[in-house]
């Protein structure tokens, strides 16, 4: 009896050391195959414009993705991460400096980030 009552316990742990995999299912193909979508999360990101729902999911994770080498990102998230972040290197190179100064600003976590995401 007693371990009937202890599972819902260690199921919310073990959903809460994860970050909420509502849009897990992302196409970020799509994304960043179009400039303009790239862009538009990016801007999103950086706070240069509002952003739309799934920007914002993915938004409010960014400080402590940085900061724990997305330890906490399913790993359908580090898949997006590292697309993300591929994509934006060769394409938008300045606004990806930009989120890197807005989210690492000591250049300490980047690093652990990419060797984390670097498998998915």
């Amino acid at each position: 009896m007693k371990c009937i009552l202890l599972l819902p316990i260690l199921m919310a742990l073990v959903a809460a050391e994860t970050y909420s995999t509502e849009n897990d299912d992302l196409d970020i193909e799509a994304v960043v195959g179009d400039l303009n979508l790239l862009k538009s999360f990016l801007d999103c990101f950086n706070d240069k414009k509002p952003c739309d729902d799934v920007q914002a999911d993915f938004k409010k994770d960014l400080p402590e993705a940085f900061q724990n080498a997305c330890h906490k990102c399913t790993a359908a998230q580090k898949h997006i991460f590292k697309r993300f972040i591929e994509e934006s290197e060769k394409k938008v190179v300045d606004d990806l400096n930009a989120l890197k100064k807005k989210y690492d600003p000591e250049s300490k976590h980047y690093a652990a980030l990419l060797a984390a995401i670097s498998k998915s």
